[in-house]
């Protein structure tokens, strides 16, 4: 029995009928194979996958159809919703554990912003207590959904505290002027979905450091408020493509040049496996504020 020639993609024959060869199909065709990839190990943001889609005139349905079993992608003006069920769904990977940094503020390095009246809150652009400072710059909401790596269940009514930098660079309770600001900070309770939601700004990148979210996951909120035993400590890294889209506004400035010399890779932090683990997926645009969402394993 004869073997049939194997198909040939129209999209990449010359004109006389010849295939291309895969160093000479452009752009597009090299899209579509980052696409694939990234897809194939679910770090790719729904904010990166449509800006490059568009960018070169990709349909994303026809991307996706490309990609066998793949979804068609979350719109980019779409909210980032968590997956989360609240059902064991079998192990999931733990989140590395990383450092809290020099500025974690929870009584580790100096000053303890734990135990203050008002940590607990939503909305963590503003300072409390003495000061009514409010941080700017891009809106951006922070989606953590919590989850037993052993059983894949959500862990409802752990506490988290999360923090990062200002649009600048600086972080409050520690830059030089920021010593009585203690905005950017916050905790609170996971729900059903083991998902807590912070409303925030965009963080700068400084000197050295990829972009990035600290958290500490504690058992509860009483034991978060308390510096009770931490259950995981670690970060959130932000996608390349976003950064550069607000970056590029301005009060970013700085970010553009520090950013340009350091790399997922290169970072002291992610560099072990790029990451995978701690890599946010986006949604929105720059005019409504940008969504980052991700589910860990502790």
């Amino acid at each position: 029995m004869t073997t049939p020639p194997p198909t040939i993609d129209p999209r990449w024959v010359d004109e006389h009928g010849h295939e291309i060869d895969e160093d000479h199909r452009g752009l597009t065709y090299d899209i579509r194979t980052l696409i694939d990839r990234r897809r194939a190990l679910g770090i790719f943001g729904g904010i990166g996958l449509t800006s490059l889609l568009a960018a070169c005139g990709v349909d994303d349905s026809d991307a996706s159809s490309s990609s066998a079993g793949a979804s068609p992608s979350t719109s980019s003006s779409a909210s980032a919703t968590p997956s989360a069920s609240a059902a064991a769904s079998g192990p999931v990977d733990e989140v590395p554990d990383e450092t809290a940094g020099p500025y974690p503020g929870d009584g580790s390095n100096g000053v303890n912003v734990l135990d203050d009246s008002g940590i607990v809150r939503r909305d963590i652009r503003s300072s409390f207590g003495s000061s009514s400072t409010v941080a700017e710059g891009v809106p951006l909401t922070i989606r953590l959904t919590v989850r037993d790596a052993a059983t894949g269940g959500a862990l409802a009514g752990a506490g988290v505290y999360l923090w990062h930098c200002d649009r600048d660079g600086g972080y409050s309770l520690y830059s030089a002027g920021l010593e009585h600001e203690n905005y950017l900070r916050g905790v609170q309770e996971t729900d059903a979905l083991g998902t807590v939601t912070f409303t925030s700004i965009y963080p700068a990148c400084y000197t050295g450091r990829w972009p990035h979210i600290h958290f500490e996951v504690y058992s509860d909120v009483a034991n978060a408020v308390a510096s009770g035993p931490i259950v995981k400590t670690s970060q959130i890294a932000l996608p390349e493509e976003v950064n550069a889209l607000v970056y590029a506004t301005s009060g970013y400035e700085q970010s553009v040049r520090n950013a340009a010399q350091v790399s997922l890779a290169s970072d002291n932090v992610f560099r072990d496996d790029g990451g995978i683990h701690q890599l946010a997926t986006m949604s929105g645009s720059v005019a409504s504020g940008f969504t980052a969402a991700l589910a860990i394993g502790v």
